[in-house]
């Protein structure tokens, strides 16, 4: 495929307090993004937009608490549809890029979103987890953002849990912890998603 630039990827979503929250019922409300060229080594250009929820259009006390995004904020914005068409035109042709994020939930999102809305996911299969990359490289679990940025030396910048303040976080950790590592991570996809692995034959044992 040659050449692709990194794409890292932060959404934030409808939730709830722990004893009314649904998995399935998240909806994204703001995308935040960084295409990051690994030849370059800097930022090329960041994104940032809200999307209006449909299935709950008002976000719980909890949401606005914990992500700091108003009622206001996503009232006006577009439909997931609509809103990731802005998304696909801000970027270009997704082909051209490799999707990452911290942990596989924005991958899962984006993809239960798109299922919702009728559109296709326009981004290649093999996605990057950046938090099960940087995580060994830190001598720790798989854990939280904001615990591996401390493990890492670094400052929580911006906003936690605000989409395009947690993307650079990311990358930041995502530069500190694969930098001279950047050719054999973006050459070798991981192994693909559950569901998106060839599933073995069924029916009796081989003859």
């Amino acid at each position: 495929m040659g050449h692709r630039k990194l794409l890292v990827v932060d959404l934030e979503a409808t939730c709830w307090a722990r004893d009314r929250h649904v998995q399935e019922d998240m909806e994204t409300i703001e995308i935040g993004a960084i295409l990051f060229d690994p030849l370059g080594g800097e930022p090329e250009r960041e994104y940032q937009a809200f999307v209006r929820p449909t299935l709950f259009p008002t976000l719980s006390d909890f949401c606005t608490q914990l992500t700091t995004i108003q009622q206001s904020d996503v009232n006006s914005a577009p439909h997931f549809a609509e809103a990731l068409r802005r998304f696909v035109e801000w970027l270009g042709d997704p082909r051209q890029v490799r999707f990452a994020s911290w942990g596989d939930y924005d991958r899962r999102q984006i993809a239960r979103d798109c299922q919702r809305a009728g559109v296709g996911v326009p981004f290649e299969p093999d996605t990057l987890n950046l938090k099960h990359l940087c995580c060994p490289r830190l001598h720790m679990k798989p854990g939280g953002m904001a615990q591996a940025l401390a493990r890492a030396g670094l400052e929580l910048g911006g906003t936690h849990h605000r989409a395009l303040d947690d993307a650079r976080n990311i990358l930041r950790l995502a530069q500190r912890t694969l930098g001279a590592d950047w050719a054999g991570v973006m050459a070798s996809p991981p192994a693909l998603p559950p569901e998106l692995r060839p599933r073995p034959p069924s029916g009796g044992a081989a003859r």
